[in-house]
């Protein structure tokens, strides 16, 4: 018998509050375009899909997968106008596929975004001493600025909200200056190094369909992982019904138009014959591709100032992955699936600053522990977590899906809109766990250990969280039936319609 007052208990956990009204459309857009680090994906992801998936037709990949999440968007954010939560998937797991599976959307959630931003730590750690004994000289291990940048986000996550925007916005919009000077050069200067015309050879059928566009689709996506965090900050919006569905729209396509002219540029920079073989010729890392075309196009300067907003660039991804942590702490110890004192709020800024110290303390950990055994910060650390964290990432966004689709079934009178209530979620939510689950059954490929112990171990880990995150609802609802009843509940203006408060069971 539970000796918890369900009234105290509740109240208790609902008087700690994130700063509500601080952030607009724009701000919540910073965000989740960070997180999906648009300097990084050109420079990295999409090397990559154009080496081991279907070489020039990776701006038409682009396209596809652009499409595919604005399908899920279309079902993500028909949920968001109805419903308020820092929880986002947990949340709507919760209120559409019923609480046990939303413990394990949880769970799987501080799988998927830790390792997001903990492998992201490695990339930041080797393109810093990278740059810094580049152009200065100056040779430093990779970990004394992974645990600086530590350090340093470790703070920023402890502060208002509103101070992470601005750093990021200034970030965000230097590296999307870069490149679009470089996208510009290239169209000023022509193809094949300058003095070729522009070609759309990338976007025909026969350049999409060429080599693996299965693999080239999951390199892609890839690159969009961090856009679907908009709902995380609803509970900090300042009209979350509003401001929710259109920081989602505008972050897809904001990156996906992005992606799609940069990539197509790319390839007419190095022109589609050959294209396969010089990125081959550039291994071990590819990534020097992006670095290449603009010494064509810009000079070395231009090179050097990528560099640096290539380093720039992953901090910001790695600032908008912690501030999704350490919200999903928050949602999660407010809600009892996590200890509770997770779910606490800073008196004065009111930030999850109990959330955000707990994932800088993991971060460290998990790199001190990748140091000490000799591990590299690249192909092992950034490799391996954030591969991990793009497929506990893809399989959220799945049961996401489903959830709107059942939530919506039950609750008609919602909305009468049946393309996004229904017909949208039941698409995406097929559409992403087909996505999902080529993905696991590539995952060696993906981490470049084919056969490995890795290639099982690692996806594993997936069904290992979900399966805690759904003892953690067990043991919750033996505790404290208040608190399971309300898992994921509706935290806007108006708290707890009755039609969101489902049945135990």
């Amino acid at each position: 018998m539970s000796t918890v007052d369900p009234t105290d208990d509740v109240a208790r956990r609902d008087a700690h509050q994130l700063r509500r009204g601080t952030l607009g459309v724009l701000g919540i857009t910073f965000f989740v375009v960070s997180a999906a680090a648009p300097l990084t994906a050109m420079a990295g992801g999409a090397p990559m899909a154009m080496l081991l998936g279907n070489g020039a037709g990776v701006p038409a990949a682009y396209l596809i997968v652009t499409a595919l999440l604005l399908i899920f968007a279309v079902g993500y954010t028909a949920m968001a106008r109805h419903h308020t939560s820092t929880g986002a998937f947990y949340s709507y797991v919760s209120r559409g596929l019923r609480q046990y599976l939303g413990g394990a959307a949880a769970w799987i959630a501080l799988l998927g975004y830790n390792a997001m931003q903990i492998g992201l730590i490695g990339l930041f750690g080797a393109a810093s001493a990278g740059f810094m004994n580049d152009t200065f000289g100056i040779d430093i291990p990779w970990w004394a600025y992974a645990f600086a940048a530590i350090a340093i986000i470790a703070v920023l996550g402890y502060r208002q909200v509103d101070l992470s925007m601005k750093v990021l916005s200034v970030l965000v919009l230097a590296e999307f200056l870069i490149v679009l000077i470089l996208d510009f050069a290239i169209i000023a200067k022509g193809g094949g190094g300058g003095g070729k015309g522009l070609t759309l050879e990338p976007f025909s059928p026969s350049a999409l369909t060429s080599g693996s566009l299965a693999i080239a689709l999951l390199f892609n996506s890839a690159s969009f992982i961090g856009f679907e965090a908009t709902t995380i900050y609803s509970e900090e919006a300042k009209d979350p019904k509003r401001t929710v569905p259109r920081a989602t729209f505008l972050a897809v396509l904001t990156i996906g138009l992005f992606y799609t002219f940069t990539s197509w540029l790319m390839v007419n920079a190095q022109g589609a014959d050959g294209l396969v073989e010089h990125l081959g010729g550039l291994k071990p890392d590819p990534t020097a591709f992006l670095f290449e075309i603009g010494g064509n196009y810009l000079g070395s300067t231009a090179t050097t100032l990528m560099s640096l907003l290539f380093a720039t660039s992953v901090f910001a991804a790695l600032l908008a992955f912690h501030n999704s942590v350490a919200r999903y702490l928050f949602a999660l110890g407010r809600e009892g699936i996590v200890p509770e004192h997770l779910g606490r709020t800073h008196p004065v800024h009111l930030s999850p600053h109990v959330g955000s110290l707990s994932q800088s303390v993991l971060a460290a950990l998990v790199v001190l522990l990748f140091v000490v055994t000799g591990q590299d910060p690249v192909l092992h650390l950034f490799t391996w977590l954030t591969q991990l964290g793009t497929l506990a990432i893809l399989a959220l966004m799945a049961l996401s899906s489903f959830a709107v689709f059942a939530f919506f079934s039950r609750h008609p009178e919602l909305d009468s809109n049946i393309w996004r209530t229904k017909i949208a979620p039941l698409f995406g939510g097929i559409l992403m766990t087909i996505v999902a689950l080529y993905a696991a059954s590539q995952f060696g490929d993906l981490i470049g250990s084919p056969g490995s112990m890795l290639a099982w171990f690692l996806p594993s880990l997936i069904l290992v969280c979900g399966a805690i995150g759904w003892a953690a609802a067990t043991v919750l609802r033996s505790r404290s039936p208040e608190l399971f009843a309300q898992m994921g509940r509706h935290r806007g203006e108006e708290l707890d319609p009755a039609h969101e408060v489902p049945r135990l069971g």
